[in-house]
C-alpha cells in the first residue's frame, strides 16, 4: 500500500506546488497594478497574499478551485441552476445516451468489418479519416443542421458525444474480434462449427478485454463530446453551459470548478466501466 500511495502523493504535491507558483506569477501583475494605482508599495508577502485572494484571477489557486467546487456541489440546492450537481446531471444524461449510441454503432460496425472484406476496405478508412476532423468544427454544423430539421435538445448533443466514443470502440472491437489465432479458428472449423458458433464461442469472448479497454476511452471521450456540444448550442444547462457562462463573465474560478466536475464525472464513469469489466471477465474466466 505504501509503495502505491507514495508515488501518487509525491506527484500530486509537485503538481500543487507548481500550480501555486504559476498562480503567483500570473496573478502578480494585477496585484502590483492595483498597488501602483493606490500609490503604495507592495512587498513580496503582501503580493503573494493578494494573488491568493483575487476574485477573478488569471489562474485560480488550488484552494480557490476547491472552494468553488465545494460550494457548487454542497453549497447549493441540487435543483439550483448554480449547482454543479444539477449541471453535471444534465451532462451525464447526454453522455450516457451518446455513449450507448457510439458503443452500439462501434460494435455493429466492427462485426460487419470482420466478416466483410468490402466493409473493411471501404468503411474503415473513412472511419479513421473522420477522426481527423476537429470536433469543435463538427459540433456547430451538426447542431445547426439538425435544428433546421426540427431536431433539438438532447439528441444533437448525444450524437456528437457518440461521434467521439464510437471510434475507440470500433478499433478495440475489431482488434479483439481478430485476436483469436489461426490454430483456434482451425480447431473450431475441424469440429464443424458455423460462423455464428465461432463468433459466440471464440471471437466474442476473446474480444472482451479489448472491448472494455476501448469502453474506458470511449466513455471519457463521450464526456468531452457532450461538453463541446453544449458550447455552440447555447445551452443553459450542463457543464459546458457552466463553462460558457464563466467565460462570459470572467469567472475563472467557476470555469475551473466546472472543469474539475467534468473530470470527476469522467473518472467516475471510467470507474464504473472498470468495475463491470472485472465482474464480467471474472465470470467468463478471463480474469
Amino acid at each position: 500500500m505504501k509503495h502505491t500511495i507514495l508515488p501518487v502523493v509525491t506527484v500530486l504535491a509537485v503538481v500543487v506546488l507548481f500550480w501555486y507558483g504559476a498562480a503567483i506569477w500570473l496573478n502578480a501583475p494585477w496585484a502590483y497594478d492595483q498597488a501602483a494605482r493606490a500609490g503604495t508599495t507592495l512587498g513580496w508577502g503582501d503580493m503573494v497574499a493578494q494573488t491568493m485572494e483575487q476574485s477573478r484571477p488569471v489562474l485560480p489557486a488550488p484552494h480557490q478551485v476547491l472552494a468553488g467546487l465545494w460550494d457548487g456541489i454542497t453549497g447549493q440546492k441540487i435543483t439550483s441552476r448554480r449547482s454543479l450537481v444539477w449541471h453535471g446531471g444534465i451532462t451525464l444524461s447526454v453522455t450516457a445516451l451518446g455513449f450507448v449510441i457510439g458503443t452500439v454503432a462501434g460494435i455493429l460496425l466492427a462485426v460487419t468489418i470482420i466478416y466483410s472484406r468490402t466493409m473493411d476496405m471501404s468503411v474503415m478508412p473513412w472511419a479513421i479519416a473522420s477522426q481527423t476532423v476537429p470536433i469543435v468544427a463538427i459540433a456547430p454544423m451538426v447542431i445547426v443542421v439538425l435544428a433546421s430539421l426540427g431536431i433539438k435538445g438532447v439528441v444533437p448533443k448525444a450524437l456528437i458525444a457518440a461521434y467521439l466514443s464510437f471510434f475507440p470502440v470500433l478499433v478495440g472491437m475489431v482488434k479483439g474480434l481478430r485476436s483469436p489465432d489461426s490454430m483456434q479458428l482451425d480447431l473450431l472449423r475441424t469440429y464443424g462449427a458455423s460462423d455464428a458458433a465461432v463468433f459466440w464461442r471464440l471471437r466474442l469472448p476473446s474480444s472482451m478485454p479489448y472491448l472494455f479497454a476501448s469502453l474506458k476511452v470511449g466513455v471519457a471521450a463521450s464526456v468531452v463530446g457532450t461538453i463541446v456540444a453544449e458550447l455552440p448550442a447555447g445551452a443553459m444547462a450542463g457543464l459546458g453551459a457552466r463553462l460558457l457562462q464563466g467565460s462570459y463573465h470572467g469567472q475563472t474560478i467557476q470555469i475551473w470548478a466546472a472543469l474539475f466536475t467534468a473530470a470527476i464525472l469522467a473518472a467516475a464513469l471510467v470507474g464504473i466501466v472498470s468495475l463491470i469489466e472485472r465482474r464480467v471477465l471474472k465470470r467468463m474466466g478471463l480474469a
